[in-house]
């Protein structure tokens, strides 16, 4: 209803607003988007991708995940994208930080600290990047025993990539909270350009036009020790009943 007509990089072309945030409760309640189905699977699998901190699909691709498939080349690779930068980004010595072990150990060691900071926006490696990264930064906060997250999403494709972020980083937030101790509380999105695609507008007023349901609970239902040590399955999605999915092509 409001967005600007905006050309795009993809040349289908979108309604796009800027400097858009959402703020969610993740205390109680999973938010998995309940007017479509998401297929929660891809989501852990992405997750546990990143989390392996490789360049290559290849993971993705022997658990039947094909999310990222369109910016890989035949060989599978798609760069020093996400997971790389979170786990490998390279240093000034020849070696590479993890920062996601990092964050993990600030949480536990200096809990109040305001560097609870990963980023995978890493300007010397855009070029050699299948796609530069969407949701480029992300900050923890501690208080009274609970953990929240904030990202910042530079792009956001509301219909499709939305969701899947959502679902993504509240995931993320629930296994940083499992390893250090913590409960999840709350995922804020910072979003700079958000936009719904002129090919899913249709698809969007359909799933407006559909009664939210009950979210979902997410439990994870053994001791993990490290954030190394996650299996897929390891969660349990309880309650989710969605409306149909709401198939539409993606922007590539």
């Amino acid at each position: 209803t409001n967005g600007n007509k905006k050309e795009d990089r993809t040349g289908v072309g979108t309604l796009s607003l800027f400097g858009e945030q959402i703020k969610i409760d993740i205390s109680e309640k999973f938010p998995l988007l309940t007017t479509k189905k998401i297929f929660f699977r891809s989501v852990i699998f992405e997750n546990l991708w990143f989390l392996r901190g490789e360049d290559n699909i290849k993971f993705l691709q022997e658990n039947k995940v094909k999310i990222w498939d369109p910016w890989a080349d035949e060989d599978g690779n798609v760069g020093p994208i996400y997971g790389v930068q979170w786990r490998k980004w390279k240093d000034y010595n020849g070696g590479h930080i993890d920062q996601i072990q990092n964050v993990i150990e600030s949480i536990k060691n200096n809990p109040n600290s305001r560097r609870h900071i990963v980023s995978a926006w890493n300007p010397a490696d855009l070029s050699e990047m299948a796609l530069p990264p969407c949701h480029i930064l992300f900050q923890f906060y501690v208080y009274d025993g609970k953990l929240s997250c904030h990202l910042y999403q530079r792009s956001a494709d509301i219909f499709i990539g939305v969701p899947f972020n959502i679902a993504g980083y509240a995931l993320l937030t629930y296994m940083i909270a499992h390893i250090t101790k913590l409960k999840p509380d709350t995922l804020t999105i910072s979003f700079g350009d958000v936009h719904l695609y002129l090919n899913h507008i249709e698809q969007a007023k359909k799933q407006l036009a559909r009664e939210p349901k009950e979210l979902p609970e997410l439990q994870i239902i053994r001791e993990v020790p490290t954030i190394d040590n996650f299996r897929y399955d390891d969660f349990k999605l309880i309650n989710y009943d969605p409306h149909p999915h709401i198939k539409a092509p993606v922007a590539v």
